[in-house]
């Protein structure tokens, strides 16, 4: 609209990160409170927060901010993402018409920022009201409303874990021994709750949550966090190793033997898993890396299907589709049962149970994928124009299949490829994968890379 002030740079295009507090203070988190009642008009709202050392004032400041809107906030305190996501599409029936969760996830230990739903935990991005409540904030002061609304503290985890112990039977699982290394995020406590319930031995890293994070922001996507958990994991001989971002709305498997499983193999399983009970379902996944997803999705008898990345695209797509399933191999893993939302825990707890189905270890499971359909694993790379680089792999490789649903994909009968612009930083992130030949694996790499270099 013609005048109307800009949002703040802490606003993306999916939800609010930003450092506090020279970006996001208590401040605008008041005015995000206050602007969030004003455009949504919700009745009751759940807020949660992580362990961010400036999380719980943020929380109380756009808490205050909805009570002025004349709402009542349902206050969880220090949650997970998904224990908001949970509220907000549990209790949509009992008046609870959105949720607000303050996190960074994985960002810098300096940063901080708001995930926001609506009712049933439908995401706010920009073209759903995320752009229009950046211009709020910052243009005049909202009235207060009278009557005012009220803030009260709610416990929703023993509902919450309920909902995750219906994915799997505790009586026929076997007694296995798991690594949990919660980075100290947030994941411990819901790891004790569900440890109360399974018949598991739970070897705990960095289980308590200090967001001062003494061992390094948790995101076990990057390499050089894995090596803890792989060595927990030999050293313990258990039978798997997880973890967790600092709100666990991801997480990560290592095999029994440390070896750390790309978030790509995983999704190809868990497809399988859901699908053996729901046959003919719909499964999405990214577009980053595909054959192996979409191997086990038609093995098992269901519908794959590509789409791009990002939480609020795949959510969005699965809801028009009501789809099973979906997955990306950054970690995050969605289930229509759960509100077509992410979950870091029914992960773990669906391998878990299809380990002791299977009486066999997590290698063997996943080895034989790996062996037919091997990847490179993301791969970053500066450029200073990705725009031109990408025009130029799409003129070098103009005779494979071409697609465009995420970046640049290009397939032939042997090997493809996916290289995409981030959004953020002046970065290509390439993928590889070939048809169960690691040689041509290792060329291609070696080729793109190359290419990209000389742009």
């Amino acid at each position: 609209m013609k005048n109307e002030p800009t949002p703040p740079s802490c606003f993306k295009s999916y939800d609010i990160r930003g450092r506090v507090p020279d970006q996001l203070d208590t401040a605008l988190a008041h005015r995000i409170g206050r602007g969030f009642a004003h455009l949504f008009t919700p009745r009751a709202v759940v807020i949660g927060h992580d362990c961010r050392l400036t999380s719980p004032e943020l929380a109380e400041a756009a808490a205050a901010g909805l009570v002025e809107g004349g709402v009542e906030v349902l206050h969880l305190g220090l949650v997970g993402t998904e224990e908001v996501y949970h509220a907000a599409f549990s209790m949509a029936d009992s008046g609870v018409d959105g949720g607000i969760m303050i996190t960074a996830s994985h960002n810098p230990a300096d940063e901080n920022g708001f995930k926001l739903v609506t009712r049933g935990a439908v995401p706010v991005t920009a073209q759903s009201g995320l752009a229009r409540l950046g211009e709020l904030v910052r243009g005049k002061e909202l009235p207060v409303l009278e009557p005012a609304g009220r803030r009260r503290v709610v416990q929703t985890r023993e509902s919450y874990i309920d909902h995750l112990l219906s994915y799997v039977n505790p009586a026929s699982l076997r007694p296995l021994t798991i690594v949990a290394n919660s980075g100290n995020g947030c994941a411990g406590a819901i790891v004790d709750l569900l440890a109360e319930k399974l018949p598991f031995t739970v070897i705990r890293m960095h289980h308590q949550p200090d967001g001062s994070f003494p061992h390094g922001v948790p995101n076990p996507l990057l390499a050089a966090n894995r090596a803890e958990t792989s060595a927990m994991v030999r050293k313990s001989g258990a039978d798997m190793g997880i973890a967790w971002d600092g709100d666990f709305d991801r997480c990560f498997f290592w095999d029994e033997q440390g070896e750390f499983i790309e978030s790509y193999y995983i999704v190809g399983l868990l497809a399988e898993t859901l699908l053996a009970d729901h046959p003919g379902q719909t499964i999405l996944h990214d577009a980053r890396l595909v054959w192996n997803t979409q191997d086990c999705v038609a093995r098992a008898g269901g519908v794959a299907r590509e789409t791009k990345a990002g939480h609020a695209l795949i959510k969005e797509h699965m809801r028009r589709e009501n789809s099973l399933y979906g997955g990306e191999m950054s970690g995050h893993h969605y289930f229509r049962s759960f509100g077509y939302c992410d979950s870091g825990m029914i992960p773990w707890l669906l391998v878990s149970s299809l380990l002791s189905a299977a009486d066999t270890n997590l290698s063997e499971l996943i080895n034989h994928r790996r062996r037919a359909y091997p990847a490179s694993g993301e791969i970053n790379m500066a450029v200073a124009d990705p725009g031109t680089v990408l025009a130029t792999l799409a003129e070098h490789y103009r005779d494979g299949a071409m697609s465009r649903v995420d970046g640049l994909s290009v397939a032939y009968p042997s090997f493809r490829f996916n290289v995409r612009a981030s959004t953020t930083e002046p970065l290509l992130r390439l993928n590889i994968e070939t048809r169960g030949d690691v040689a041509l694996l290792q060329e291609k790499t070696a080729e793109l890379t190359a290419l990209i270099k000389a742009v």
